[in-house]
């Protein structure tokens, strides 16, 4: 709450994730492999933890979080996590200093609705600017915004950056209910028209 008070712009939920949706948004981590897995929007760890439960000691962690509060809890309950107090927008660059190349999987925490239309292009075009060719993106939206402005422009954008988006059954578990999209093979440049716009393709579910 005190959080949210402090930035309602970058802290959009009253309370942590609930296990149902935590466990439905890690879904897309692998339970074999090395795979590096980047959490976007840490927040206080409520997927942080899922993750760590599916990797199993395995691959790697790559957390980020702007609220420099937060990022001290998840240090000192995470230690095994490679935790960057940073902007999402500079994913590459975060990548790079750590000597990665592509994510395999990408977990976001984000407040989509909070943010400028602006900002969540600079945000999924790091996504995908970042996300191995057959690697996965998981968000999440609340079931209650699924038909606001906001969430409509969120589903767009997703379609027009990745070959599938498949959402989610509503988790009525969590407080507030909330659904998961699911995204797999990343367009990487954005199509253009011959106008030069962008060409949002829809793949259907």
């Amino acid at each position: 709450m005190r959080e949210f008070l402090r930035a309602p712009f970058t802290v959009a939920a009253l309370t942590p994730s609930g296990r149902p949706l935590s466990e439905a948004v890690t879904a897309t981590v692998p339970r074999t492999g090395e795979p590096l897995v980047v959490e976007l929007g840490a927040g206080t760890g409520a997927f942080t933890a899922a993750i760590q439960q599916r990797l199993t000691g395995r691959g790697r962690h790559l957390a980020i979080e702007i609220n420099a509060r937060f990022a001290e809890r998840l240090v000192a309950r995470y230690p095994g996590v490679d935790l960057a107090v940073a902007d999402a927008r500079g994913l590459r660059d975060i990548l790079t200093q750590r000597g990665h190349d592509r994510a395999d999987v990408i977990v976001s925490g984000l407040p989509w609705a909070a943010f400028t239309p602006g900002r969540q292009d600079d945000l999924l075009d790091a996504v995908t600017d970042s996300l191995a060719p057959d690697g996965a993106f998981t968000t999440f939206a609340y079931a209650h915004t699924r038909w606001a402005p906001p969430a409509l422009r969120l589903r767009r954008m997703l379609r027009a950056r990745f070959e599938e988006v498949v959402p989610s059954r509503t988790l009525w578990a969590n407080l507030p209910p909330a659904f998961v999209y699911y995204c797999r093979r990343p367009r990487t440049p954005l199509p253009t028209s011959a106008s030069g716009s962008t060409n949002e393709r829809v793949s259907q579910p």
